[in-house]
Parts: C-alpha cells; structure tokens; sequence
C-alpha cells in the first residue's frame, strides 16, 4: 500500500521474541495491534487467532487448553482479554512444558495482564511492549532518537536554520492526533470517529473488567482531565464537578488507564519515598481526543487567549515522549516536578543510572530565558546528574542558553523531518 507507515516497533517485537517466552502488546483500541502482528506473522510465520472473532471468541472461553496446545508457533493472539484468566493459565502451562523463546504473541486494548494475580503467572516468561497510535517520527519517517540525544548530545537537536513547522502546523497536528484512521479524515468525520470510538471502549472494554454504574460520567471526566493537562488529578476535585463519589472517581481514573485512554505522570523527587507519596498528573493519550472532548478545533485554538491550548500542547508533547520511551534502546521514565516554592518542571526525564533530563512545554513561540529558570534551578541543584534540559515551543528557532539547556521548536521532538 502506498500510504502505509512502518512502525517503529516491528524491530523491537522481533528483538523481543528472540529473547522471551511471551511478548505482550499492549495499547489503546485501533492503535495499530492487529496489524502489527499480522506483519509479523507475514515475516515469521505461525497461527493468528482473533477474539475480536465470535467463534475463536467461544472456542478460547470453552476449550483454552485445546486451543494453545493445538495451534502452531509462533501463537499470535488478539485481543486477548476477551477471554480472561484461564487463557493466560493455559498460555503459561504451554510456555512451562516448553521454554523456547517466541511461542506467543499477546495483543491487549486494556491492561488486565498487569494486576498482580495474572502478571504473576508470566513473571519470567513475558516482556512487555506498548503500542500507541503513530508518533510523529513514524509519520515523517524523520528520527526517533530525541530522547536518546537528550542524555548524550543534546546540541545535536538544535537545527541550524529555522524548523520548516509553523505555530499553525502544531495546532493542526494537535487536533487530529495520530489514531491511524483518523490522519486522514476532514474535521467533521474526525469528530464522528471519536465520538463513535469513545463510546465503543466505555461500553465494550471498560466493561469488559469493571462494573460502571453511571458510564455517562466517563466522557465528562476525560473532557476534565483534559482541561486539566499539566495539572495534578486530585479526585476531591474531580468528584465534585462530576458529582460523584471519590471513590468511583478514583476508580474510574484506574479504569480509564487501564484501556489506555489516560496515563499517569508520577511526580519526581530524589528521595523515593516523597516521589511516590504525591499526586501524579493525568493526560489522555491522544491530543486529538483531548481536543475532541474539550470540543475545540484549530480555528478555536489560533484564537488569542484560548484556556485550552496549553494543557493541549503539553498533552502533545507528552504522547510523543511515550511513543519514543516504548522503542528507545535506553529505558527511561517520565516524572514532573513541583515543590512549595512554586517550581515546576513538566517532564523530568530519568535513566536508571540516575541522570537526569528536563523539559518544560510552552504554547508560545516567543520562548525566552525566563521559561528555562526552573531548568536551569534543577540543573544547579543535582550537579553531574543532569545532563541537559530543553524548552520545547512553537516557534521556529533552536537556541542555546548555555549550561546544557536549550530552546527548541517541538518538531525536534522528531528532528523537525518535514516529510
């Protein structure tokens, strides 16, 4: 097909099956999954079973052992929360008789393969590997190493001339989002194609796992998270403009996690144990969706003084560094910082060996020294742990402010490739 977009992770699924037993794909519902997994079949061969299919559907609940040891190897199967625990028993028993690495691919729109009692069954035999809708750089064929050069030569990212994507270029991107199908629909069959899929996971897969008793809250709740992009989730707040209990909002939060419509930023500090005691930020994961629910569109955001715009930018900016996180050679995770005094960093950056990288997120793009103060505060206060800082924005201009830290155009977030 001419319009087809490789992905990036076709290259990690193949390095994972040489090394485990099991790789599981996690991601949002048409992320791209099933075709991932049929190119992968296409290349390697083995059997592809769809519990999206009734009658693959009936025959993996009521015979989940004759179904595994049956099928050929590689195993590829989609959907694989349709049919709940016994499956993934069976898929454990199966890769327990036999320990060669690759027996099976597992495709998931939610995250039931991460509580405890299932993620116990696979501990040692599976990797994970997520799969999001497509990331800028797949989009431009442009590089996905931003990260990467973040920690080992973050001058690279600065572009000599000015970045080729405009303020109103950003503003359109953001609005789409990067759903497959969604790319190349007009405004109108873009808004319907939301509207439609929303209601498609709240009723299909959140119920799937969780018993909602007022799943007309649902859209209300992501429309708030939305708004409040960069903002800690506190559930008291939440529960009073939703005029539900805290603790169905608590757990509606962890539902709409759980099918990959939100995700979580947990604060970073260098003692673990404040780190993990604070709220963390929520984000829907996908700009367009975002802007959907807020019912804003390019021409409402080109506006001056737009509220929305901000949290939308941040939300852009944040899908990306997930889609860069899921593929990049050196793992990382993602923190934000915010002390008493009123510092705040939107992304903190950390690798395992404790270096440590910052980039705030500005819907402006007129940036100035001024919006890398706090940078440059996290750069005094950690030393040789931090290696570099950035100020993504939306202009068209790459410079340096010395000190490891940068102003750059947020194309740089896929080496501003036009493509």
């Amino acid at each position: 097909m001419d319009d087809f977009i490789p992905r990036l992770s076709e290259r990690r699924l193949v390095e994972l099956m040489k090394a485990f037993r099991v790789v599981i794909v996690n991601g949002p519902r048409q992320a791209g999954k099933t075709t991932l997994m049929e190119i992968y079949r296409d290349h390697h061969g083995g059997d592809f079973v769809s519990l999206d299919d009734p009658v693959q559907l009936t025959a993996a609940l009521s015979d989940p052992r004759s179904l595994i040891d049956e099928a050929g190897r590689p195993l590829l199967i989609d959907e694989v929360q349709r049919a709940g625990d016994p499956l993934v028993l069976s898929i454990k028993r199966a890769s327990d008789r036999d320990r060669s690495r690759g027996q099976f691919i597992l495709s998931g729109s939610a995250q039931f393969l991460t509580v405890p009692k299932l993620s116990e069954s696979l501990a040692g035999r599976a990797a994970f590997l997520d799969l999001w809708p497509f990331s800028m750089a797949e989009r431009t064929s442009g590089p996905s190493d931003f990260c990467d050069l973040l920690f080992t030569d973050p001058a690279s990212l600065r572009r000599t001339g000015p970045s080729p994507w405009t303020r109103a270029d950003y503003l359109d991107l953001i609005c789409v989002g990067s759903y497959p199908e969604v790319i190349s629909m007009s405004g109108r069959e873009r808004w319907e194609w939301f509207e439609s899929y929303l209601r498609a996971v709240i009723s299909r897969d959140v119920r799937e796992f969780a018993h909602i008793q007022h799943g007309e809250s649902i859209p209300r709740l992501l429309s708030l998270l939305a708004a409040r992009a960069g903002s800690t989730a506190e559930v008291s707040d939440l529960a009073r403009s939703t005029e539900l209990t805290r603790d169905t909002v608590r757990n509606y939060l962890a539902y709409l996690n759980g099918v990959f419509l939100t995700a979580s930023v947990p604060t970073w500090s260098a003692n673990l144990s404040t780190r993990a005691a604070k709220t963390a930020k929520s984000f829907l994961t996908d700009s367009g969706l975002a802007a959907f629910v807020l019912q804003v569109n390019q021409e409402a955001l080109r506006r001056p003084g737009n509220n929305a715009l901000g949290g939308l930018v941040e939300t852009f900016a944040f899908t990306e560094l997930i889609k860069l996180r899921s593929t990049t050679p050196e793992p990382f995770k993602i923190y934000y910082f915010r002390d008493r005094n009123g510092r705040e960093i939107d992304f903190v950056l950390e690798r395992f060996d404790g270096r440590v990288a910052g980039i705030q997120v500005k819907a402006t793009a007129s940036p100035t020294a001024k919006d890398a103060a706090h940078l440059r505060w996290l750069g005094d206060s950690l030393g040789e742990r931090f290696v570099s800082g950035a100020v993504l924005h939306l202009g068209d201009q790459s410079v340096s402010l010395g000190g490891g830290i940068q102003l750059l155009p947020l194309s740089a977030l896929w080496g501003h490739t036009r493509g």
